[in-house]
């Protein structure tokens, strides 16, 4: 199924949305994995404003952005330079960039979601920044 810009957009601000009220209700596992979606959705929003119209992308760019590894996501998108260029943006990084798929294999504590959503909400955060960038 093809995804554009917009729907990555909005899929990262819903996975965000849906991360912190499962947070409210006591339950960090899920909000930690939802909001590693929330990069994700943001970094391929990102990536998709690479792409032309009325051009046929190179394939190997295409298939590399089927992954859900966000520090690959994230080279891909252009903006490494600029998140490891600010320190409140590098360790809002560094927290973000351990998240994996393979976090609903996991049992995250309060503390560790509380961090994620630290590190990508609010005026500072992380997904904000990904997506002004847009």
């Amino acid at each position: 199924m093809a995804q554009d810009r917009a729907t990555f957009q909005q899929l990262a601000e819903e996975r965000l949305a849906e991360a912190t009220l499962l947070l409210a209700q006591g339950y960090p596992s899920g909000a930690y994995y939802l909001a590693g979606y929330a990069v994700e959705c943001a970094l391929k929003a990102s990536i998709a404003t690479r792409f032309k119209a009325d051009e046929i992308p190179d394939k190997s760019l295409v298939n590399s952005v089927y992954t859900h590894k966000l520090i690959e996501l994230l080279r891909l998108s252009g903006l490494e330079h600029e998140i490891k260029a600010d320190k409140t943006l590098s360790g809002s990084w560094t927290v973000a960039s351990e998240w994996s798929e393979q976090a609903r294999y996991r049992a995250w504590t309060t503390d560790e979601a509380s961090a994620m959503l630290n590190a990508i909400s609010g005026n500072e955060g992380l997904l904000k920044w990904l997506l002004n960038r847009l």
